[in-house]
Parts: structure tokens; sequence; C-alpha cells
């Protein structure tokens, strides 16, 4: 098996015990993440970007969910935990990634709401967390790391767990969300990313080496990458 390490440049915070570049490939087969240059996709937002992602339809697809399924497996049993792990899906799409991660480990799931209900309880934690557990948390995507820092923050806070470590299929890389996860105490694994789905790309044809360079620098600056673009 061929090892990849991700986190950032320079950089050996994480591991995954398989090829990244077939996950990369296997993404792009689905149309689970799309690249496209000119035109660039539009989000709801209004920003424009060269890629699009929408790994929900993963879970519909019964050989590529059992195969990144068990790369999320991996990735987990890479991290070297011992005794119990609680995983936990952020509502809606890192859900069923927890639920299968759970059943294949024989270990117990949680989910955590977008917020806390407004009736009953109150509650954001769904499930059983007994205080002071260790909990993995389980994401489709990871962009700037916010929602994945807000799941966290209620499984510290109304679950009093000890968090950790957060799995994720695929992830642009950002430089503010490494941030972000740094000062909340969180360490990124995932498998595979942006510039490695780029690479695969560019040797399918998809794209040719000066739309690498560019859809490339979407990653320094989303935001302002358009304009950059002439787009």
């Amino acid at each position: 098996m061929v090892r990849v390490r991700y986190t950032r440049p320079g950089s050996l915070l994480s591991y995954l015990s398989m090829n990244a570049r077939e996950i990369a490939g296997l993404l792009l087969d689905a149309k689970a993440v799309k690249i496209s240059f000119d035109p660039p996709f539009t989000y709801s937002s209004g920003m424009r970007a060269p890629i699009y992602t929408d790994n929900r339809v993963l879970v519909s697809l019964v050989k590529e969910r059992d195969l990144v399924a068990e790369g999320l497996r991996q990735l987990w049993k890479s991290l070297g935990l011992t005794g119990e792990v609680y995983f936990s899906g952020t509502a809606t799409a890192g859900i069923p990634w927890a639920a299968i991660l759970a059943d294949r480990t024989d270990m117990p799931m949680i989910y955590v709401r977008p917020k806390p209900k407004d009736h009953g309880t109150g509650k954001q934690i769904e499930g059983s967390l007994p205080a002071g557990r260790e909990v993995v948390v389980v994401e489709d995507l990871v962009t700037t790391g916010g929602s994945s820092l807000g799941t966290v923050a209620a499984l510290r806070g109304e679950g009093g767990a000890h968090v950790v470590h957060l799995l994720a299929i695929f992830t642009y890389g950002f430089e503010k969300m490494y941030q972000a996860l740094d000062e909340g105490g969180v360490e990124l694994h995932v498998l595979t990313d942006f510039e490695t789905l780029l690479d695969v790309a560019r040797e399918r044809g998809m794209i040719d080496a000066d739309q690498y360079a560019k859809i490339l620098e979407y990653k320094s600056d989303p935001e302002g990458w358009a304009a950059k673009m002439g787009l």
C-alpha cells in the first residue's frame, strides 16, 4: 500500500495507507467533485470557483460507497486509538459516513445537529454520549472548517467529550481552514485533496497545464480568484 500524508505543506500530521490518487479518480468518475475553468461554477453566495463538490452522491453508488468507507476505516485505524471510540457525523452529509464507520468497526455512533433543538430537552447531540468519551468527527468535505468546529464545540461542551481527530473524504486545503482547526485543537485526516485531484484531472486530459496552474491559484485566494482570472 502507498502511504500518503496530508495536512499542509511541510506538515506530517496525518496519513492514509491507500492510494489517494485512486480516491481522487473515484470522485471525478462519480462526478462527486467537478472541475471547470471556463466557465467556472457559481455558488449560492455568488462567488465563482473552478471546483464544485457534492460528495452526497457517493452514498447512492454501492461500489464507490464501499471503497470510500473502507478508506475512512483505514484512516481511523491509522490513528492508533485504543479502546472505545464514538463516531460523530456532522449534519447532514457526515451522518451516513459516521454510521457506516460505526457499523464496520463495531463502535458507537452519534450525530450533531447544526443547532440545539428549540423544543423538548434542547439537545444538539443525538444519541447517547457519556461524558469523557473519545469522539472522532466524520465529514464528507471540509472547506473553512466552520461546521466541523461547531460540531467539535458541541461535543466538548454539551457532550463533555475528548475530541481531537476529524476524518474527511475531501478538502480544498485552504490555509485559513488549517489555521481555524489549529486554533480549535483539531487534526484533519483526509482521503484526498484538491491538489491531488487536480493532478489526476490533468493526467486525464480534463484540464491542460495552463488551466491547472490557474485553477491551483484558487486555493490561495478563493474569494478573489475569478476576478484575477478575468472571469
